[in-house]
């Protein structure tokens, strides 16, 4: 089954305190998105399940209002958040002492299936604690590699607490333009793998003992692509990368996971995402971007739909 997940970040914030959102409620904003997303039919279409990820404060609003739908009307339709903390609550353990932070334990407890983990901007957040600490990472070529490495061992830590919790996990992973480097996409192609490979042998280490029936799809974020004005990959591009991720995990961890394209699925480029046979699905953001910039369940429907022809 395809998916597509909705990554609706910090956009209940009202647009006069500089947010994107319409409504000043952010309970009756998530209601609304759900119940348009349940209005266009989204929750049982046949071959696609949308999983909305959401901030803690959305979530339990969101069950509640999927709960009161028949199940044929939200039986594809799943909730999430957008992320968890490196420790969990563990019985005989640490009970709870998280201020700030969400044990992987709790998210599964308020209703959540899903966890999206290592999402370009957590990795960003993560990477700039370390420069604040250290400036040469920004310069220095080995330091700034130990600091991306380091990063990819608290997201492996994370990883391992969803996966532990019940949660399935969505990792992210993808290079930066400095990564990629520059010239013929031939010369390019072995800086990229070696790119993903570092990023998914260190984000899946051990997954082994933890993993149960849970799912690990993996999102592609071609992080030098996103953003106004930046071009992105094409056909070419992304075929290339997701049927290299699909090999190194088979390779490295002896399964072969759906891949997701995370750089934007949108009305414009969700025909040709859907016509790549090693992408199984994308990421969701922003479905308007002229004018007022919003997230729109009608928005949503049409780039389903494009997906789906």
């Amino acid at each position: 089954m395809k998916k597509i997940f909705v990554n609706l970040k910090r956009f209940e914030v009202p647009r006069r305190l500089g947010g994107i959102c319409s409504f000043d409620n952010p309970k009756k904003w998530i209601e609304w998105v759900l119940e348009n997303i349940v209005k266009h039919g989204l929750g049982k279409l046949p071959n696609i399940r949308v999983i909305c990820l959401l901030p803690e404060a959305l979530i339990i609003s969101a069950i509640e209002k999927l709960a009161s739908y028949p199940t044929d009307e939200v039986r594809n339709l799943q909730v999430g958040c957008q992320g968890v903390f490196r420790e969990d609550i563990t019985p005989g353990g640490n009970f709870g002492a998280f201020t700030t932070n969400l044990p992987a334990t709790a998210a599964k407890n308020l209703g959540c299936t899903w966890t999206i983990i290592g999402h370009s901007e957590e990795r960003k957040d993560k990477l700039g604690i370390i420069e604040r600490y250290d400036p040469s990472c920004c310069h220095n070529e080995r330091s700034q590699a130990k600091a991306r490495q380091i990063v990819s061992g608290i997201i492996n830590e994370e990883v391992l607490c969803a996966l532990k919790a019940g949660l399935n996990v969505l990792l992210c992973v993808g290079e930066t333009e400095e990564e990629r480097g520059y010239g013929p996409f031939a010369e390019q192609k072995p800086r990229i793998a070696a790119v993903l490979r570092s990023q998914l042998e260190m984000g899946l280490q051990g997954i082994e003992g933890a993993i149960g029936p849970q799912e690990i799809v993996i999102g592609y974020e071609p992080v030098w692509a996103i953003g106004p004005g930046k071009t992105p990959p094409g056909k070419e591009y992304i075929s290339f990368v997701s049927a290299t991720i699909k090999s190194i995990v088979k390779e490295k961890f002896n399964f072969e996971p759906a891949v997701v394209y995370g750089g934007g699925l949108k009305e414009e480029n969700a025909k040709m995402i859907a016509e790549i046979d090693t992408i199984d699905g994308g990421l969701v953001a922003l479905t308007r971007f002229t004018g007022d910039i919003a997230f729109e369940p009608e928005g949503l429907k049409n780039i389903i739909a494009k997906y789906a022809t």
